[in-house]
């Protein structure tokens, strides 16, 4: 009796090291990996950018003439009003053109008022000729018929024929003195459009010498001094700048979007800048404006102004208008934005990382080498996949093997992505390592690396 309980517990030592053999074994073959959770946040997508603040409307003021400016009336930084004087080149020589050409208009405009006298005059002279040359008419006429009667002697009758041909004569000479004063009085008036136009031109060239404000705003930019002299710009090569003046009270941001980013940027989509030079503020905004034109990152040039191909990085500019922007703000200043360009409340989420890519082909269950080996489901697969097409998915924990899940992705946030399809909220998926994902099997073994996951929370 005694033997057969001795057999019973060497039965029952030996069951045990069996099961525990069986257990440790299996947790020495588990693969060690970080585990987390699906749950619901806030997401917003947010594209972040570069530039420098910018004044929305400013006008660089340059050169117009040739000359020395004799006065600047304001200084940098100063405020100024529309109409307000600004500058003040040399104008002596513009200014006598000017008086020159005024004194030309006018002579010619008297020239005109006596060509219209004397077209006045030969009108009068020809109208006294018509009268004579009817009362000649009529003298011999009369004297036709009384020579005809022989009542009057031959003589008279050509003395009376005489004095009507002169008469005709001298119509014609005064309908040809009236020709000639409207010939001179067209004359005259050319000559004062001529003189006017010549007079406008010297009137352009001298108030070019004088600048002012187009619009109230400050001037934000004054390089040069009085003394100096300018150039006007020819072909390629820009002429001399004067000032900048700009209207501050609208501000913007104009920052480079990057190419892949810039067709998710709308207009009117929320914004904020942060500004170097005060760092310890952040100011909302919208866009405003989105170039059409690609800008070639190294040089700044736009792709349409360039003829030979690149595939350099490109960039398109974005304008983003501040809501109250502060006084002390000025142009130039560099600020970084990051534009909203997509928010969802409540939504499920998953860490990015925890996202694979598994092809059909990956995803096959090997068969099992014994009786009793346990085998993952093969996740579910569209029909007429083929064997390397890629599918996203992440790794879902049921016990302590994974399955690999397809799903499908939203919006993306800085750290996490939305998940459309595929998982529920508390689902317990993989996340990490970045290695272990790379090489994980669908139907894996696994055991959870708290460590790595404790130290992976601290850094994040």
């Amino acid at each position: 009796m005694k033997k057969k309980y001795i057999f019973i517990g060497l039965g029952v030592v030996v069951l045990a090291a069996v099961v525990y053999f069986t257990a440790t074994a299996g947790s020495r073959n588990a693969v060690a990996v970080q585990t987390g959770e699906v749950v619901r946040r806030d997401l917003a997508t947010i594209v972040s950018a570069s530039g420098e603040i910018k004044p929305k409307t400013y006008v660089n003021v340059g050169a117009n003439a040739y000359g020395k400016i004799v006065k600047l009336y304001v200084k940098e930084g100063e405020h100024v009003k529309r109409g307000q004087l600004l500058a003040q080149l040399e104008n002596v020589q513009s200014a006598a053109d000017v008086a020159a050409q005024k004194a030309t208009v006018g002579a010619n405009r008297t020239d005109a008022m006596a060509a219209e006298a004397a077209v006045r005059t030969a009108q009068a002279d020809l109208n006294r000729a018509k009268a004579d040359a009817d009362r000649a008419k009529a003298d011999f006429e009369r004297a036709e018929g009384l020579f005809q009667s022989q009542l009057i002697a031959k003589s008279e009758y050509d003395s009376r024929k005489a004095a009507y041909e002169v008469a005709l004569a001298q119509v014609a000479q005064a309908q040809a003195r009236i020709t000639q004063a409207r010939a001179q009085l067209d004359s005259a008036t050319g000559r004062i459009a001529q003189a006017q136009a010549t007079l406008t031109r010297a009137s352009d060239q001298l108030s070019k010498t004088t600048y002012l404000a187009p619009y109230d705003g400050v001037v934000t930019n004054l390089p040069v001094r009085e003394g100096e002299s300018v150039v006007v710009g020819i072909q390629n090569q820009p002429g001399s700048l004067l000032m900048t003046i700009a209207d501050m009270s609208v501000i913007t941001a104009e920052v480079k979007v990057d190419e892949t980013d810039i067709v998710n940027v709308k207009i009117g989509q929320p914004a904020e800048v942060k500004i170097d030079a005060i760092p310890d503020k952040t100011f909302s905004g919208k866009v405003s404006e989105i170039g059409n034109n690609a800008v070639l990152r190294s040089s700044g040039l736009a792709t349409t102004q360039t003829t030979a191909g690149s595939q350099e990085a490109k960039d398109f500019k974005v304008v983003v208008t501040l809501d109250n922007p502060p006084d002390n703000l000025r142009p130039g200043l560099s600020a970084t934005a990051k534009i909203t360009t997509a928010a969802k409340t409540d939504v499920l989420s998953i860490p990015i990382q925890a996202l694979t890519i598994r092809t059909p082909k990956d995803l096959e269950t090997p068969a099992g080498k014994g009786k009793g080996t346990a085998q993952a489901a093969a996740p579910e697969v569209k029909k007429g996949a083929k064997k390397d097409e890629e599918i996203q998915g992440v790794f879902k924990l049921q016990g302590n093997k994974v399955t690999f899940v397809p799903v499908k992705t939203g919006i993306t946030g800085s750290t996490e992505i939305e998940v459309v399809e595929g998982l529920a909220e508390k689902d317990k998926i993989v996340i990490g390592s970045y290695k272990v994902l790379r090489t994980l099997k669908n139907g894996a073994t696994v055991k959870e690396d708290k460590e790595s996951g404790k130290k992976a929370e601290e850094k994040s």
